[in-house]
């Protein structure tokens, strides 16, 4: 189906609505939260609107409620992902116990305790990480998205050859894919292909190709 000719929209608002989580889909300039409210891990099962569903830039609209619900989870790990309001428990408790977030670039793999230090790391290094969501699949319980990972690089990021490369203030906008494996309402795989070469650029930290050729 035809994407939205509108901006790109995104998960970066949702507000807490009769003590369960409604995720708001507007365009990406919105404001955050009304009244700075905050999601926290003890919310109900997170819920779409048919208003918040005609935002997003669905591949497909014809969503089973099965569906819906999945694209829900999805949203709200977007959203407590934000630089602005990040909730690492949230993050925790949408996998399964068994549950794992895999970042297939880096060849990184977080499962248990350790998928609570992927949301502060990224805060580490982009104060203001945020999500800007381009295209939505969903089918059955797999959610595929197309998306970018933007930011200012204003933290600091660990070099493999010592020390460590300090913030510049330069944007980013890292072409990124994610693809999410849902079970009964619980993220089993969460599968994250991240342009880190874009990324890495973008930041001023370009890989040094006339060294590596010097060396054989």
């Amino acid at each position: 189906m035809k994407l939205l000719s509108r901006k790109s929209i995104t998960a970066a608002a949702a507000v807490a609505v009769l003590g369960g989580l409604s995720i708001a889909a507007v365009p990406s300039q919105a404001s955050p939260a009304h009244n700075g409210a905050a999601v926290h891990s003890d919310t109900a099962a997170p819920t779409l609107t048919a208003r918040q569903l005609a935002k997003l830039p669905l591949t497909d609209r014809h969503l089973t409620k099965h569906e819906k619900a999945n694209l829900a989870i999805v949203l709200r790990d977007y959203y407590v992902a934000e630089g602005s309001h990040i909730d690492v428990p949230t993050f925790v408790n949408s996998f399964t116990k068994d549950g794992v977030f895999n970042d297939m670039v880096a060849g990184q793999a977080y499962r248990g305790e350790a998928l609570g230090s992927v949301l502060p790391y990224m805060k580490g290094l982009f104060s203001n990480v945020h999500r800007d969501l381009k295209r939505i699949t969903v089918n059955g319980d797999v959610v595929s998205i197309e998306l970018s990972i933007q930011g200012t690089f204003d933290g600091q990021l660990a070099s493999p050859t010592g020390g460590v490369v300090k913030g510049n203030g330069h944007k980013v906008d890292a072409p990124t894919a994610d693809f999410w494996y849902l079970k009964n309402g619980k993220v089993k795989t969460f599968n994250c292909f991240v342009g880190y070469s874009k990324m890495y650029h973008d930041m001023g930290v370009d890989f040094d190709w006339a060294s590596a050729v010097n060396k054989h």
